[in-house]
């Protein structure tokens, strides 16, 4: 089985509990609770999160626990959503609120980029806006255009917020619990495609549960994954691999059906991020693919792209390679030819092991 480095959490033994068998879902909605317990400024709402508990189950049952002042349902309004957490957050609160997909999040573009990401900044310190914005993103469920979309790289241009996106349970509920503890704003992306089971770009082999891995394993109670770490997934001395999401499981698909030894860096956290763990793979390999679903033109890979060519120029042995989705609206009748799978993202391994 393959290995990567473990994170740390601040907390104690006592404070992680037991540790249990969770999808990506439930370890979402267990970091949710376990800080909705421990801190009473904590609230969460959303379209149909409080009753209905989430298009994707999520919020399940945190309404009957907490009741409907600390889960509410929000109307369908994302602006009218991200703007009232702006205003909780200046006044105390810590609020989650969830867009039911990332791709309805353009209407909250004005509240997230101008009110948000600029309050600290514009209050000279006075005022913080302390709020995590969940939204599943990215696609492999037949979602089409309007279901499918990955928009970190809008969220990575803008000052003043940071944007995570995890791959795994245990991840998932050590960032969020860090993101509503964090006194910034935090575009939280989850790639829905990896809610119940790692997936390794094979749609068309059986899904593999969460239960079946070991970083479906996580502790009930309170730990975190410090914001701004990248995780080395996989490690090897072929090439390094600089990707996040979803596109970390196709990466190791790949590199086993290539019989390439790469070393993959989990982001996790887009921005800020982890520049030392990247640069320091980059200088031992050599050798650098980028992988993300998002499309090619201005996607994040093009910022990590000219970050690894800044820092590790002379260290580099062959051309920097991107995989990415195509540069058109996410087709659902040929999903498969824009998601990039595992033989897109081998033949950037083998193109830059031949260069």
């Amino acid at each position: 089985m393959l290995t990567r480095i473990q994170d740390i959490s601040a907390a104690s033994e006592q404070e992680q509990g037991r540790i249990v068998s969770m999808t990506m879902i439930q370890a979402l909605r267990s970091g949710m609770d376990v800080m909705m317990d421990r801190d009473d400024r904590v609230v969460v709402f959303g379209q149909d999160v409080g009753y209905f508990g989430g298009v994707f189950r999520v919020t399940e049952g945190l309404q009957a626990k907490y009741g409907t002042t600390r889960c509410f349902d929000a109307p369908i309004n994302e602006g009218g959503i991200v703007g009232a957490a702006v205003g909780m957050g200046a006044y105390g609160l810590r609020p989650v609120v969830e867009i039911q997909f990332a791709d309805y999040v353009y209407p909250a573009s004005d509240q997230i980029m101008s009110e948000a990401a600029r309050l600290r900044y514009r209050s000279a310190g006075d005022f913080t806006a302390p709020i995590t914005i969940r939204m599943p993103c990215g696609g492999g469920i037949y979602g089409g255009q309007t279901h499918s979309q990955s928009p970190e790289a809008l969220f990575t241009h803008v000052c003043g917020i940071r944007t995570v996106m995890p791959s795994n349970p245990y991840d998932a509920k050590g960032l969020l619990i860090a993101s509503i503890e964090n006194d910034d704003p935090v575009i939280f992306l989850e790639p829905k495609r990896l809610y119940n089971g790692p997936f390794d770009g094979h749609h068309d082999r059986p899904v593999v549960p969460w239960s079946q891995h070991a970083m479906g394993e996580v502790p009930e109670g309170y730990y975190t994954v410090p914001l701004e770490s990248a995780s080395v997934f996989r490690p090897g001395k072929d090439l390094t691999v600089l990707t996040y999401g979803t596109m970390v499981w196709v990466s190791e698909c790949a590199a086993r059906e290539t019989g390439i030894d790469a070393e993959i860096i989990d982001l996790r956290s887009l921005w800020p991020m982890d520049l030392d763990t990247v640069t320091q793979s980059v200088k031992k390999t050599g050798r650098c693919v980028i992988v993300h679903e998002a499309t090619r033109t201005s996607g994040f890979g093009a910022e990590l792209a000219a970050l690894v060519q800044e820092h590790c120029f002379y260290h580099l042995d062959a051309p920097i390679e991107r995989v990415t989705g195509w540069d058109t609206p996410y087709p659902l009748s040929l999903e498969w030819s824009y998601f990039p799978g595992p033989a897109r993202v081998g033949a950037a391994f083998q193109r830059v092991m031949e260069a």
